[in-house]
């Protein structure tokens, strides 16, 4: 009997030691976790502020890394309404897709929804678009771009 507690005891004590060493600060690789990474196909979750910088291609807007694309809204105030810029690049460079379709998803502050054919401007290498309303309030974007059969969305918030 007692020496079935002895092994016991010694085991026990042998474990502890074992977890204390393994606690130590080891970097945890992410890589084969299926949240590393959201493939281009996929709507992407609501985007977060950039920091502006021109070797990312940053324009100061919302920005999403989704794949080997960069997708960035810019939303500015007017008179008339919200202009919109959303820049779809693509590479390490931030190359210019023109060849694109977009159409911008809007919620409204009330809830109803609105949507908006985004036109490229060759001068400037983004796609644009009026959104004519000023409440104020809250608005969810969806940019549902659709380069040459592959689906790349991005979804973003702004407040007016």
């Amino acid at each position: 009997m007692q020496l079935k507690f002895g092994v016991m005891a010694f085991s026990a004590i042998g474990l502890l030691c074992l977890g204390a060493c393994g606690s130590g600060n080891q970097p945890t690789t992410t890589a084969n976790s299926p949240m590393a990474s959201t493939p281009a196909t996929q709507p992407s979750t609501t985007a977060s502020p950039a920091k502006s910088s021109g070797t990312h291609g940053g324009q100061g807007g919302q920005v999403i890394e989704s794949g080997p694309y960069h997708l960035e809204l810019v939303t500015a105030k007017e008179s008339t309404g919200t202009h919109i810029d959303f820049f779809l690049q693509k590479g390490d460079n931030h190359e210019a897709i023109s060849n694109a379709k977009v159409t911008a998803q809007v919620q409204l502050p009330d809830g109803s929804q609105k949507s908006l054919p985004m036109t490229y401007d060759a001068s400037d290498k983004h796609y644009t678009a009026i959104l004519p309303n000023v409440a104020p309030g809250e608005y969810k974007v969806a940019i549902l771009s659709d380069i040459s059969g592959e689906k790349v969305n991005g979804r973003f918030t702004f407040k007016q």
